[in-house]
């Protein structure tokens, strides 16, 4: 959903996050007071915060770098912006995932499409989980792109994709981040974002694949509240003394996704796995691994040539798993 061009120029008005008097937000806009505190009312329905103060006019809670879609594709180098044909960047949308997963099934033939949002509704995690999604805050983004092989061809492909994150985040100077088999990003414990590819398509091809990531920027604890495990945000890790640009930030994110995806094949998680190996952040832990409904407790000792987890159980054999949640135990 795209808000209203009164309520996007509102916005834009208020994204520095000063105090502007109702007076000068009418002007500027030609508003009249009274439509002037119905588009506030409007967004502040959307879950955005804006603080009134008499004497002083309204201002958002905190500052917004609003998402540029002329500043994150000229970001982009010539060879990734020809790989893409749509690029959407939504206001308010349900999942920028649910979105391209329906369009993929509507039109098979799509790719290098992009959905990115400011806010999602619906913003899934792994096995149906809420992803807390407030404005203007994270970062929320979905590629759809066509494979000409089948779905099997695909196998390490989220793990792939958490290495192009972690490149993406060491060229904006942040560093110590981890992956958590197979396709959480973790610092120090806590999750940072998570990774979630939906494929579908015939199994001998081609097929579609919807990557998606969802990145904490700046998260603040009261939108945290639903979150049942242990978080963090960039602004967290570079202490607030560094600020980094959402589009900037963005752009690097795609030109890393395109990287991966343009070029991928059954044959290509082998140039990845050393790294993802680097920036494993569960070797040797002792975890326990969710599958289905059976929990196995175990020590992770990596993952192996197909990026499959190896887990040594409390019997001392080891064994290789596909998929499951995999939880750190607390000692």
């Amino acid at each position: 959903m795209q808000f209203s061009e009164k309520k996007q120029a509102l916005l834009r008005l208020l994204a520095d996050g000063c105090f502007h008097s109702g007076t000068e937000l009418a002007q500027q806009l030609n508003f009249s007071r009274s439509a002037l505190w119905k588009q506030i009312n409007a967004l502040e329905e959307q879950g955005i915060e804006i603080l009134a103060v008499n004497g002083k006019g309204y201002r958002l809670k905190s500052p917004v770098e609003l998402l540029d879609k002329s500043n994150i594709i000229n970001s982009l180098t010539a060879a990734t912006q020809q790989l893409i044909a749509v690029f959407d960047i939504h206001d308010q949308i349900d999942s920028t995932n649910t979105n391209l997963v329906a369009l993929s099934r509507e039109i098979p033939e799509s790719t290098g499409v992009i959905c990115l949002a400011e806010q999602q509704t619906a913003g899934r995690g792994r096995r149906g989980r809420e992803w807390v999604s407030p404005f203007g805050s994270n970062l929320y983004c979905s590629v759809l792109w066509r494979f000409q092989e089948g779905p099997a061809s695909l196998s390490g492909l989220s793990l792939a994709i958490g290495v192009a994150v972690i490149k993406a985040l060491n060229a904006h100077g942040i560093e110590g981040v981890g992956l958590k088999w197979p396709n959480d990003i973790y610092w120090q414990q806590k999750k940072l974002g998570g990774i979630l590819v939906e494929v579908s398509g015939e199994s001998n091809g081609p097929c579609s694949a919807v990557i998606g990531l969802g990145l904490n920027l700046h998260l603040s604890s009261d939108k945290a509240l639903s979150i049942k495990q242990d978080w963090i945000d960039i602004n967290q890790i570079l202490g607030g003394n560094h600020k980094i640009s959402r589009n900037q930030l963005q752009a690097s994110l795609l030109e890393q996704f395109f990287q991966v995806i343009s070029q991928y094949t059954e044959q290509s998680f082998a140039q990845y796995r050393d790294e993802w190996r680097l920036y494993d952040c569960m070797q040797g832990q002792a975890v326990n691994l969710f599958v289905g409904k059976q929990i196995v407790g175990g020590t992770v000792l990596g993952i192996n040539d197909d990026g499959l987890l190896l887990l040594q159980t409390q019997d001392g054999k080891v064994q290789c798993y596909a998929s499951g949640e995999v939880s750190f135990r607390r000692s």
